[in-house]
């Protein structure tokens, strides 16, 4: 009796664990769907497509439009952004549209960054120590901040009511370096830029050419409104070095007396690739203040 009891108490638990066969028959659960959000594809001017995300908030546009964040690599970092944006609206601070501005994949990064991002460096030297081309125009960057500016403002204008002098840039590493092209190139483009982690040893020559032609044309009168600007790093970034960002925001400092804000934030504890996430809700108080 006793193995009888035994041999039907086992078969009564086996009865209750699922067949490899039935687990595998199951239907799949649906893919998770961020709410208050849009997918659409967009082709820049000469014919790239571009995956644009976008998370709005609920209800009716202040009078002057929802400010904009433009988020590069947006397949990496725009669910971040656009979850903190939906939780400050339960606090009445995610009234701002956050674009992500990524490609047709479902990697978190795409190859064609590098194009989109960087100056061309012509050379097999290391990139710290290869020549820049002070005439060299019509780069990747510039097409795609023609693209940021252009096509894709007004096509987010066409879905939403936006204020155009509410326009942010959040750029990270490669796209961090981008972001602060985008200030020295077009100063007026953005009313707030973050550069996160930039890569600011990327031929670093053309860097600060650009940084003393910025810096001279600002102190001359020669720009009327320039965009604030944030740099974020983190203490053990950039090979346990964030002093590249540091000593930016130094060099910077003094155009204050021209109009330039600048703010620069060290995070503990936080590597290269740690620093977007500890940096998002830094970016949405920045850029909403």
């Amino acid at each position: 009796m006793r193995y009888y009891r035994l041999a039907s108490a086992l078969i009564a638990a086996a009865m209750l664990v699922p067949s490899a066969g039935s687990a595998q028959s199951a239907p799949a659960a649906p893919p998770y769907t961020m709410p208050s959000t849009q997918m659409f594809d967009v082709k820049s001017e000469g014919g790239e497509t571009y995956r644009i995300l976008i998370s709005y908030p609920k209800g009716e546009a202040p009078e002057g439009g929802f400010p904009v964040l433009y988020v590069i690599d947006g397949n990496a970092y725009f669910a971040s952004f656009a979850e903190t944006r939906r939780l400050l609206e339960y606090s009445d601070r995610g009234k701002t549209l956050v674009v992500g501005v990524g490609y047709p994949t479902d990697e978190a990064y795409d190859a064609r960054r590098t194009a989109d991002f960087l100056f061309p460096v012509p050379t097999v030297s290391p990139p710290a120590q290869a020549k820049s081309q002070p005439n060299a125009t019509n780069t990747g960057r510039d097409k795609f901040l023609d693209f940021l500016t252009g096509r894709l403002r007004s096509e987010i204008g066409k879905r939403f009511k936006i204020d155009p002098d509410r326009q942010s840039l959040f750029g990270h590493s490669f796209g961090g370096l981008f972001a602060i092209h985008a200030l020295y190139a077009r100063p007026e483009a953005f009313q707030a830029i973050i550069a996160a982690s930039p890569s600011l040893e990327w031929n670093v020559q053309d860097m600060l050419r650009e940084e003393r032609a910025f810096a001279a044309r600002l102190a001359g009168g020669k720009i009327a409104r320039t965009s604030r600007l944030m740099l974020v790093a983190g203490d053990q970034d950039q090979d346990d070095d964030p002093e590249p960002a540091r000593a930016l925001a130094a060099r910077l400092d003094p155009l204050s007396a021209y109009g330039l804000s600048t703010r620069y934030r060290l995070y503990e504890d936080e590597i290269h690739m740690t620093v977007p996430a500890r940096a998002v809700t830094d970016t949405l108080r920045f850029v909403l203040r």
